[in-house]
């Protein structure tokens, strides 16, 4: 079963999700997937991904963070302007809002399953997103992430002094061509709050236990943060994905699934799956 929802989080924002599951039951886990930096919910093998957990016995719920430049269309950046001007502090209200709905009394979809078994996955900034949202959150049981950053900074010096000087800048998006605007809002939020967005500190310090899912050949400064977050961690995981991409060697459009997207998904379930005995 997939069903499809739309949630209000402010003036002119919107939360677009869909929910996975196989059959309705009262004791199954629930994981909610963070896209990451110019993602979005129907990217590529996302859907393919809520599917198979659901298949394994686990609720998902895969959404659009407000701002994350991607509106009616679902699979185009037709919000550019949302997109110049998301922010951490943006996709963590983001998350609030979406929990509080799914976790209400009587919600849509809360006969499918257990509260008390919450978990949050991220993909690369979404994993980001999972550790600042989940650590410490009573409502979360466990945090997972799949190649995700170790530093919220993801700016380099050029593109900053661009923003100082002209108030806002621009990162190409090789698959569609686009010039994605980043504006000062942005900068500022991940300067003004190092210390509150410290991932490392926050794992080290978090009471639920992190999987960190990470493909061996993937961008250097992500397999070099995947162990200083398994370092830093109080509890956690480390599996490497042999001969694995950013995306598990996935593409978007979705041509179909890999071996090392498989063993993603089979570890990660198997972490939510041993964390609800």
């Amino acid at each position: 079963m997939m069903e499809s929802f739309r949630i209000a989080a402010g003036e002119d924002l919107t939360i677009r999700g869909d929910f996975h599951a196989k059959s309705a039951s009262p004791d199954q886990p629930l994981v909610i997937f963070c896209h990451g930096f110019k993602g979005f919910k129907d990217w590529g093998s996302f859907p393919y991904v809520a599917e198979q957990l659901a298949e394994r016995g686990i609720a998902v719920v895969r959404f659009n963070f407000s701002c994350n430049g991607v509106g009616e269309s679902l699979t185009e950046f037709d919000e550019l302007e949302k997109f110049g001007r998301n922010t951490y502090a943006r996709e963590v209200a983001d998350l609030t809002i979406l929990t509080g709905w799914l976790l209400q009394d009587g919600g849509a979809f809360s006969a499918w399953f257990d509260r008390e078994k919450l978990f949050v996955l991220g993909h690369s900034k979404g994993g980001a997103d999972a550790i600042l949202f989940g650590a410490g959150n009573p409502l979360v049981k466990g945090i997972i992430t799949w190649n995700g950053v170790a530093d919220v900074n993801l700016f380099d010096e050029k593109l900053r002094r661009q923003i100082a000087e002209q108030g806002v800048g621009y990162i190409a998006n090789a698959r569609t061509g686009q010039q994605m605007p980043i504006t000062k809002a942005v900068i500022d939020d991940v300067d003004q709050n190092r210390d509150k967005y410290d991932l490392l500190a926050k794992v080290a310090s978090m009471p639920q236990p992190l999987c960190i899912i990470q493909g061996r050949d993937d961008y250097d400064r992500l397999v070099k943060g995947a162990m200083r977050l398994h370092e830093a961690a109080r509890e956690s995981e480390l599996h490497w994905i042999e001969a694995g991409d950013h995306t598990f060697n996935t593409r978007h459009p979705f041509a179909g699934t890999s071996s090392q997207l498989e063993e993603a998904i089979e570890r990660t379930a198997a972490f939510v799956h041993a964390r609800c005995t």
